[in-house]
């Protein structure tokens, strides 16, 4: 087992030790764009060395340079599956089984230079899901710098789990846009047979100095898991069961209008339905994904969650694959419907569990 000094500690007081940087919009110009590319580069190594020299277990955590020579954790199973995560949004971009078959999908037009957050994985929303007034869509969580403060292999020695825990608290940065202070913290977790994910935030009571928050914080979030299928257009094999008998939100229609009752039926996608973007309200725990192989990806809110987000954009993606749509289904653990009211001095915490099912 590796970990922080604050081992010993709750996920979200550990928190207090990240130091996140903030990404920013502005793009270098295209004559500067080596150096700046080089002194990132070089940013990156000395953070991959450090969080090697402190957190690495050998054959389960390591950290590595990846895609745009962003600092990545790679976690991996005895049984030979393994998992990539990402500090930049704590991105889980990867969940790859004992077979070879990743479970997850990257979008072809997903970006490696932080200008954007990585499209496809587990992107992770927060404070904000969705579109809102006061920031960009889906908060600023997916769009900066996490840190890594502890890993674990241990909880089982004969079949090590091999997790890391990153985090992410309030700066300068993130209080010109949400004025609260937070302290977060993401643990991804691969098990034997399963993909666990646990989001915790805290609301830090203020101190002497005026630091943290006298009052509730409240937010909305969500983990906007990209699945890979066969081919989303054939509504014989590819679709979502389990939601039905839910409210839900159609927002490629009316955003305000809460469809009455029930959902009837699988939901499955293809050009007689065309753009699926729906919000399905106080959902059962499971939600099962027919990936068209003759197996379903089983999305387990086991805490904190309470609602369930569909999304397949069919053609709306821009680029000139038109097709793309066909390769994924997002299923997203979400807290959307109530947002989260977190008085001071609170944690609150959501777990996904995924899994596949053979049917």
């Amino acid at each position: 087992r590796r970990a922080s000094a604050t081992d010993a500690m709750s996920c979200v007081a550990r928190a207090s030790l990240c130091a996140p940087t903030p990404t920013r919009s502005r793009r270098p110009s295209r004559r500067r764009r080596g150096s700046i590319l080089t002194r990132s580069s070089a940013l990156g190594e000395r953070i991959i060395q450090d969080a090697n020299a402190a957190f690495a277990i050998p054959g389960s955590v390591t950290f590595q340079l990846g895609e745009g020579g962003l600092p990545k954790c790679v976690l991996t199973h005895k049984n030979g599956s393994r998992a990539e995560v990402y500090l930049f949004g704590a991105n889980c971009v990867s969940w790859v089984l004992p077979s070879g078959d990743d479970v997850l999908f990257l979008r072809p037009d997903a970006v490696w230079d932080r200008s954007k957050p990585i499209a496809g994985g587990i992107p992770l929303c927060f404070p904000r899901f969705g579109p809102s007034a006061e920031m960009q869509q889906h908060g600023f969580a997916r769009n900066l710098d996490w840190s890594v403060i502890s890993s674990s292999a241990d909880p089982n020695p004969d079949d090590p789990e091999p997790s890391v825990m990153l985090s992410l608290k309030d700066n300068e940065y993130t209080r010109q846009i949400w004025p609260c202070a937070f302290q977060a913290t993401y643990e991804v977790t691969l098990r034997h047979e399963k993909l666990r994910l646990e989001l915790c935030v805290l609301n830090p009571e203020q101190d002497k100095k005026g630091r943290g928050n006298d009052t509730a914080i409240e937010f909305t979030a969500a983990l906007h898991t990209y699945v890979e299928v066969m081919d989303a257009s054939d509504t014989t094999k590819v679709f979502v069961k389990g939601l039905e008998g839910k409210k839900f939100v159609d927002k490629t229609k009316d955003v305000s209008n809460v469809q009455p009752g029930v959902s009837t039926g699988d939901l499955s996608f293809g050009d007689a339905v065309g753009l699926v973007d729906r919000v399905y309200f106080e959902t059962e725990p499971e939600t099962l994904l027919h990936v068209g192989t003759g197996a379903a990806v089983a999305i387990e809110n086991t805490a904190g969650w309470t609602d369930t987000v569909v999304w397949n954009p069919h053609t709306t993606l821009p680029g000139d694959d038109k097709n793309v749509w066909k390769k994924f289904v997002c299923v997203e653990s979400a807290c959307v419907s109530k947002p989260v009211v977190l008085e001071t001095a609170k944690v609150w915490k959501a777990e996904t569990n995924l899994s596949i099912v053979n049917l």
